[in-house]
């Protein structure tokens, strides 16, 4: 595990969701000094945490791990329709970045 893209990318997801170490360490349960450590690559997570951190983010291990480069949609709960028009406006988003 490359704790530099782990910390990084932890702390990127963090941000985007507009939440303090210490309000992500409480929704999955770890101190803000353990998030801290995550961050700044002094520490790693167990398998079992990092499945949780994951499972929060809606991103798979590969993507905290910087194994893998794209995010996942969780798309569960919505219906076919909903589905389309957030593939066609990815694809729309696609186009422009190329």
């Amino acid at each position: 595990m490359n704790a530099y893209d782990f910390g990084s990318i932890l702390k990127l997801l963090r941000k985007n969701h507009n939440l303090t170490q210490e309000e992500l360490g409480a929704r999955i349960g770890l101190s803000k000094a353990v998030i801290s450590k995550y961050e700044n690559g002094i520490g790693y997570p167990t398998f079992d945490t990092l499945i949780h951190i994951a499972e929060h983010f809606a991103v798979t291990t590969d993507f905290l791990l910087g194994v893998e480069k794209s995010k996942t949609i969780d798309v569960s709960s919505l219906n076919e329709t909903q589905i389309e028009t957030i593939q066609r406006i990815i694809a729309e988003f696609n186009k422009c970045n190329k």
